[in-house]
């Protein structure tokens, strides 16, 4: 590959700024890739605390951050199995597990294999009967009892190839979900790939080693060519390309972006499925091993776009584009036809030829119409839509990043509370939650997206045990002790508020009103009504983004949830001496006829569960009526009915409603509670406090 001459030099600058305004830039990659590591960790620590027999990866686009908002790729999610042990060699088998070899024989395709069941008392082969009994077992005509590469689809999906496809919701991307097995060694295909660098020094002999100890997947697909397609299964390395992706700088990044818009745009409208972006990916590792990395600038990606469309068009002309890290896997093979192979080539080489002018006309994220505007070839609109408007899609995207990793750590919280919830110590398993935690954190293997995650978790369990300790404290003696009030400081800065309001909650019942107010006015001053957006993990919808939420987010990763995020404020019932009385309802809101109604998601309705802003204004109306100051407690009274009426993001109206309602009634104005309290109950018709309230206020009347 030569270096582009002075104009091609030019335009690949312009092109480079056009991709770095629609957000393709070494920060926003960054982030990208940092936000879902730290939402896969939260997976890694739930599987530890709760022993579920998975783990969980994110790969492709999204996790890489090779992607924009135009392009609309999916999440790629696999699963692996942790009650299979996939092996290579006997030496690896393993007593009492579901033992599986990898087989490899003249009916295997390059790149995939065979796996045959093993005994669980023995490292040999199983001869028992177990295929008649189970129907995802196979026995072949040499004896062999294999597992099928069977893929279920579950309800609301599609299954394509190995993956179950999910559509996207409340704002989330599509995701295709796999489910495959690990083996932790590296694959003997793949032994020989390990000692060769390219020709710039990539991969470099630090990204080869870690990719050995990354072992391989096995997923459920056999090969379009493949003699045994029910029985094969292809030998992935996702976890080695992941880290290759994570390896390249912003140029080789945005080279690959440009592929996969090439594709969308002008091949697959034409020849859908002959070329895949995982082709396009094979293609830029196989043009990055070949060539010096100092071709790989801002300055020269017009040309390394053309080297590496050539190299695609070479691909199709010998209809053979190998696996970069086992070749011998031919992902053409079996995909292209003939008629297919010259209509793409027809079109490739009608792209190579055009150059710049066939990128003009690509409309995903305007990126032809930003194009034309840095060539001075259209004139630069005052509104600046083409400069901007993708960039703040990019920013919004990452914006709903985050804010899913605030979402993942607080449902990793819930779950914590509700193993905690049903055990007689409670104070013993948050402590040992917190134990476990800290371990995790202290671990060697433990990388830096878990030791974040950790931190954030371990904040959250503090402040629980705070509460709870706080509630025994004062159902004994009326007051909080020290080593109460020294959990609830290690919890504090969980996030914006709700470690505060369980500890303005708890001083509250103790009757330090002072002390109250005074931890609630911090949580005002902290709470910037045009930032701070709620999280639950009782719900999964975020109907609105806040643009200043968005804003913020570009400056910082997880450690703001501090300043930006709001949980809601969660109470067991072990915790109920340090509730008001007002939201002690909340615990005792379901009937036995109501209990029928609900489903698994609603194991959150045994405990108080309120949001944090209504809580604030709820607390500081009784902190204010205590304190005998009128106009402050009226003013909290106000804020609260308009935070309901107003705020689009709660996702406990209904309880709110139930405490505006005895606010209300405590002023004498039962019409307006009642009225309330009927707004809750269209809002939740079952499961719901508000059926209470409604009976006792009307026995009043």
């Amino acid at each position: 590959m030569s270096q582009a001459p002075g104009h091609s030099e030019s335009l690949s600058l312009k092109l480079s700024e056009v991709l770095s305004d629609i957000g393709v830039d070494e920060k926003t990659v960054l982030k990208r890739r940092r936000m879902l590591l730290l939402k896969e960790s939260t997976y890694k620590i739930k599987k530890i605390l709760t022993g579920v027999n998975h783990s969980t990866y994110y790969f492709g686009s999204q996790v890489e951050g090779s992607t924009t908002p135009g392009l609309k790729s999916d999440l790629d999610i696999l699963l692996s199995r942790d009650d299979m042990n996939v092996i290579q060699d006997w030496s690896m088998w393993q007593p009492g597990v579901k033992n599986l070899l990898m087989v490899n024989d003249e009916t295997t395709s390059p790149g995939y294999c065979l796996l045959q069941l093993l005994k669980a008392d023995e490292p040999s082969p199983c001869t028992c009967n177990y295929h008649r009994t189970h129907e995802d077992l196979l026995a072949d005509g040499r004896g062999r009892t294999l597992m099928k590469n069977i893929v279920k689809p579950k309800n609301g999906s599609v299954v394509n190839g190995p993956a179950t496809t999910y559509p996207g919701k409340n704002n989330s991307s599509a995701f295709d979900k796999v489910v495959a097995c690990q083996c932790k060694s590296w694959p003997k295909e793949a032994q020989l790939w390990l000692s060769q660098q390219g020709i710039g020094g990539w991969p470099t002999d630090e990204v080869r080693r870690y990719c050995e100890t990354t072992g391989c997947f096995v997923v459920p697909v056999g090969s379009k060519q493949g003699r045994n397609k029910q029985l094969e299964w292809r030998i992935s390395t996702s976890r080695a390309e992941r880290c290759l992706m994570f390896s390249l700088n912003i140029t080789q990044i945005r080279c690959y972006i440009l592929m996969k818009m090439i594709l969308k745009t002008f091949i697959s409208p034409q020849c859908e499925a002959a070329i895949s972006s995982f082709m396009c990916k094979t293609v830029l590792f196989h043009c990055i091993h070949t060539t010096h990395l100092n071709q790989w600038q801002e300055h020269n990606l017009l040309a390394c776009l053309k080297y590496c469309l050539l190299s695609l068009q070479d691909c199709v002309r010998q209809l053979n584009c190998p696996h970069f890290i086992i070749p011998e896997n031919n992902l053409m093979a079996g995909r292209i036809s003939y008629p297919v192979q010259q209509q793409l080539l027809a079109i490739l080489k009608s792209i190579i030829q055009c150059e710049i002018w066939a990128l003009i006309d690509i409309p995903i994220d305007d990126l032809g119409m930003r194009l034309q505007q840095k060539m001075n070839r259209l004139p630069v609109y005052p509104c600046g839509c083409y400069y901007h408007s993708s960039a703040d899609m990019s920013s919004k995207a990452l914006g709903f990043f985050i804010y899913d990793f605030f979402y993942s750590v607080r449902l990793t919280y819930s779950i914590i509370i509700r193993l905690a919830r049903t055990c007689r110590m409670v104070p013993f398993l948050l402590l040992n939650s917190i134990s476990i935690l800290v371990k995790i954190y202290s671990s060697s293997e433990c990388d830096t997206p878990q030791k974040s995650v950790c931190k954030l978790l371990t904040r959250q369990v503090c402040s629980s045990l705070g509460s709870v300790m706080a509630s025994t404290d004062i159902d004994a003696s009326s007051s909080i002790s020290h080593m109460a009030l020294a959990w609830f400081s290690a919890g504090l800065n969980s996030d914006v508020s709700s470690s505060r309001l369980k500890l303005a909650s708890a001083l509250y019942c103790a009757g330090e009103t002072e002390k109250t107010e005074y931890v609630l006015g911090i949580v005002e001053e902290k709470f910037d009504l045009d930032v701070v957006t709620p999280v639950c993990a009782c719900c999964d919808s975020l109907k609105t983004i806040k643009p200043r939420f968005v804003s913020k987010c570009k400056t910082g990763n997880e450690e703001l949830i501090k300043d930006i995020a709001a949980f809601c404020v969660v109470f067991m019932r072990c915790e109920i001496n340090s509730v008001p009385k007002e939201l002690r309802y909340e615990m005792f809101r379901s009937t036995q006829e109501d209990l029928l109604e609900r489903n698994e998601k609603d194991n959150w309705m045994d405990c108080a569960v309120v949001d944090s802003l209504p809580y604030l204004y709820f607390l500081q109306y009784k902190t204010y009526k205590h304190l005998q100051r009128g106009a402050d407690q009226q003013r909290a009274l106000l804020n609260l009915a308009t935070t309901i009426d107003t705020d689009k993001n709660l996702n406990h109206r209904e309880t709110a409603l139930n405490l505006l309602g005895q606010c209300l009634e405590q002023e004498n104005r039962y019409d307006a509670a009642l009225c309330c309290y009927t707004k809750s109950r269209n809002i939740r018709t079952r499961n719901n406090a508000a059926n209470y309230h409604i009976c006792k206020l009307l026995s009043t009347f």
